[in-house]
């Protein structure tokens, strides 16, 4: 009897939140007025993809040939999250970073296994989060259940470090080691703040730093210094990429709350649900009376969620401008990313059409709707 009551309560558990995930998609797409900064020529990827897409086309072909196993569900499993696209900003960078100092032979195997870190990630991240959507389309965990993605994740992590292997570099090898180290530690500090409503602004930017940003930096450092970039340009390229990361990740914690699951490829709503500390959240709660502090300690800290809490949630949000604020904090890492590739035109002989086309890149980070 105690296990049907409680196989009961847990029915019901799962089913309340299914109905509470639904309603918040379904007031997303009502209220459908994403804030943005005015901008007369929305800056976009496609001058970096532009003169970057041979190389890409070559690190594409890698991705498949390294994804080869004797074990059918490796390829299988990889692929579905490989094919269903996303930016490949990382591996980009990492051609980018190679370019900057007059290219590498072997560039195409270091953005490979850049991609590979980044996908290994995603897989993990999303058995964390329990992630249903990724990129639009069913995340791997709901396909093929956790301990495949897991496995496979691990799978990709391995294939990283041969090809980081293969390009003779302690020092390459040392720094995307490190950045991966510091992945994990910033996952691991996001799951010990969560709940946590008056978390420190400063803690969340730690968290994002390590979980996002460090691997944008170490990408494009990398390429770089595969190239035989001076030190100065590697630092360049290294802060260059930490900023636009930053920016790319407080886009994304910001879009959470106000776009819908279409234009974001993955579930609105669901670090609210999940009871993650995003900053637009870190905002309303330092500006909030006791009574709005009380709810976000009964919806972030409790996890009791009922029907309307996001629908509260967005109005306490856009009482204290928090979403505008957060993706003014975006443009000003975007700005400082821009103003590292002054630096780098002043310490090497870079094609100019490389550095804008970066600086347009980190002016997308902040200024994205997908």
């Amino acid at each position: 009897m105690r296990v049907l009551l409680a196989g009961y309560a847990a029915d019901r558990y799962i089913s309340q939140h299914r109905y509470i995930a639904k309603t918040i998609e379904q007031k997303v797409l009502q209220m459908n007025k994403a804030p943005t900064i005015a901008h007369d020529n929305a800056p976009s990827l496609t001058p970096l993809v532009t003169l970057l897409a041979d190389d890409m086309e070559q690190v594409n072909a890698q991705i498949v040939a390294r994804m080869a196993s004797d074990v059918p569900l490796v390829p299988e499993l990889a692929g579905h999250l490989i094919a269903a696209g996303g930016k490949r900003l990382r591996p980009l960078l990492t051609l980018a970073g190679a370019r900057l100092a007059g290219g590498s032979p072997h560039a195409i195997g270091l953005a490979t296994a850049v991609e590979f870190i980044h996908s290994a990630t995603l897989l993990h991240d999303d058995v964390i989060d329990e992630s249903k959507l990724r990129r639009g389309h069913d995340t791997a965990n709901a396909l093929w259940g956790n301990d495949a993605s897991v496995l496979v994740g691990d799978f990709l992590f391995a294939r990283a470090f041969e090809l980081m292997v293969e390009t003779d570099s302690l020092s390459v090898l040392g720094r995307l080691s490190n950045a991966s180290a510091r992945i994990t530690e910033g996952e691991i500090k996001q799951m010990t703040i969560a709940g946590v409503a008056d978390t420190p602004a400063a803690d969340y930017f730690d968290v994002i730093r390590n979980k996002t940003a460090i691997l944008f930096a170490a990408a494009i450092a990398a390429g770089a210094e595969v190239a035989g970039a001076d030190k100065a340009v590697i630092e360049a390229t290294h802060d260059y990429g930490l900023q636009l990361g930053m920016a790319f990740q407080i886009m994304d914690d910001a879009m959470d709350y106000s776009q819908s699951s279409a234009a974001m490829g993955k579930n609105s709503g669901d670090d609210f649900l999940d009871q993650k500390i995003t900053l637009p959240m870190i905002l309303a709660y330092g500006d909030g009376d006791e009574a709005e502090r009380n709810f976000w300690h009964k919806t972030m800290r409790d996890g009791d969620f009922a029907d309307g809490d996001f629908d509260k949630a967005h109005s306490i949000l856009q009482r204290h401008n928090a979403i505008e604020r957060s993706i003014a904090e975006a443009v000003t890492y975007a700005s400082a990313a821009e103003a590292t590739m002054q630096r780098i035109a002043e310490q090497s002989k870079a094609d100019p059409a490389l550095l804008e086309a970066l600086c347009e890149a980190a002016r997308f980070a902040a200024h994205r709707q997908t």
